[in-house]
């Protein structure tokens, strides 16, 4: 059970390097479509350098991006914890739950980025980030973890 409570959280860090690949011809594709002139004139400009800069739209991988290097290191820790206390088949199907908002999220903020329906994605994955956090706390305070619901 230990490998399957990490298989989503191995989707997730390639997902994560799939948003980062993403941001190069979104990014690289906006700026050859611009006059050079527009760019900032300093030497090394960084990504937030671009926002307003290139089209909106070109940075909204790099703004994904980001947000899987943020909640999501709650959702490792979690399941690291889980995996080491012998997590039960709840908690992986509340892993994959997760990764598959967050996977959606990702696409939304990417292609759509309408706030409402983006919030709506993020208040799920954050429901099922904080149902495997509550258990991970009961696997490690109970002297028995399998009394844990399944």
């Amino acid at each position: 059970m230990q490998a399957q409570i990490l298989a989503p959280a191995a989707v997730l860090v390639v997902w994560t390097l799939v948003v980062l690949m993403w941001i190069i011809p979104a990014r690289f594709g906006a700026i050859a479509k611009l006059d050079k002139s527009a760019l900032p004139a300093k030497q090394g400009v960084r990504g937030s350098d671009l926002e307003g800069v290139i089209p909106d739209k070109a940075n909204w991988p790099a703004h994904n991006h980001t947000h899987l290097h943020e909640q999501p290191t709650l959702f490792y820790a979690t399941v690291l914890i889980l995996a080491v206390a012998g997590p039960a088949a709840m908690d992986v199907t509340l892993a994959w739950a997760y990764v598959a908002i967050r996977i959606v999220h990702s696409l939304w903020q990417i292609l759509v980025n309408t706030i409402p329906v983006r919030f709506g994605l993020f208040l799920l994955s954050t429901f099922a980030l904080i149902a495997l956090a509550i258990r991970a706390v009961i696997a490690t305070l109970l002297a028995d973890p399998s009394a844990l619901p399944a």
